[in-house]
């Protein structure tokens, strides 16, 4: 079987890596992809589309028929780390990785769950509910030793081309953004391993559990930080809605109460992350999501 990259693939690595970097491994991708699921003594049921924003993923099926998700990301994209994270949560609330002492490669062999069936798929109220469970059960100390990054340094290389944004209009919003990070990164009070990328999308139906999670970009650091991102899940219909500006606000309050976390942490990391994404998303194009996040980020 063909092991052609999805287009959102192509897309998201050039965006996020450079297409100098991304193109030489999307083109080398098939062989690779080949070669993990042969090493392995893989059958491909196909691969999931659209599929991921930093890898490949192919259905398929281990020697004794037991249905499995083979992931194939290049080392660039840190797959190490995703390994070592899902290692180290065993399976408590994110997919169980299959092979954990790990292949001559950079692909993660990975418990099948069901792609199509995501928190999205629920009532927005029922969606947060089951999200704010799930997340807790990420939320441990960090394996000793471990090399992940701490939100501090995250943040810190993700407001360099924040502060050389060039926009006038978008200053106020930046340097807010920038203020509320400096403040946050300059006290966290806990650092627990997080997922780093946590929203709806992230969290699929299983077999073994009702949800998982999946996709982690690990990170070590405080909760509020985790769950900044899932606050603006479902952006488009927030925006749209009359009393968008209202409902986001209270969304940060009731997942900080629902999960114990300061709001107004909650809060300053919601408005750096969303400024963050937006201002990248302008940078790559991405004109309509650049406008929705912005606009999110000035009702906080």
């Amino acid at each position: 079987m063909a092991f052609e990259p999805p287009e959102r693939l192509v897309r998201a690595l050039g965006e996020t890596y450079g297409d100098a970097l991304a193109g030489p491994w999307l083109g080398r991708l098939p062989e690779l992809a080949g070669a993990s699921a042969a090493r392995r003594g893989l059958s491909v049921d196909r691969v999931q589309a659209p599929g991921g924003r930093s890898s490949l993923v192919a259905l398929v099926r281990r020697p004794d028929g037991v249905p499995a998700a083979l992931k194939v990301a290049p080392s660039f994209a840190r797959p190490d780390l995703e390994r070592a994270a899902l290692a180290h949560w065993k399976g408590w609330g994110a997919a169980q990785l299959l092979d954990d002492d790990g292949a001559a490669d950079d692909a993660l062999l990975l418990e099948r769950l069901h792609p199509e069936v995501s928190l999205r798929s629920l009532p927005e109220a029922k969606a947060l509910l089951e999200a704010a469970g799930t997340v807790r059960r990420l939320w441990v100390e960090p394996p000793a030793g471990h090399a992940f990054e701490t939100v501090a340094e995250r943040t810190e290389r993700q407001s360099v081309p924040i502060r050389a944004a060039q926009d006038p209009e978008l200053a106020p919003l930046a340097s807010a953004a920038l203020a509320a990070r400096d403040e946050l990164a300059s006290s966290a009070p806990e650092l627990l391993l997080l997922h780093g990328n946590f929203r709806q999308s992230k969290v699929l139906s299983g077999e073994r559990a009702p949800w998982l999670t999946v996709g982690p970009e690990p990170v070590v650091g405080e909760r509020a930080y985790d769950l900044a991102r899932l606050v603006r899940d479902r952006v488009e219909d927030l925006i749209a809605a009359p009393s968008g500006a209202s409902a986001a606000r209270r969304r940060v309050n009731r997942l900080a109460d629902s999960l114990d976390v300061d709001p107004g942490r909650l809060h300053g990391w919601t408005l750096f992350r969303a400024v963050e994404s937006g201002l990248r998303a302008r940078a790559a194009g991405r004109v309509r999501d650049a406008d929705l996040l912005l606009e999110f980020a000035t009702w906080l």
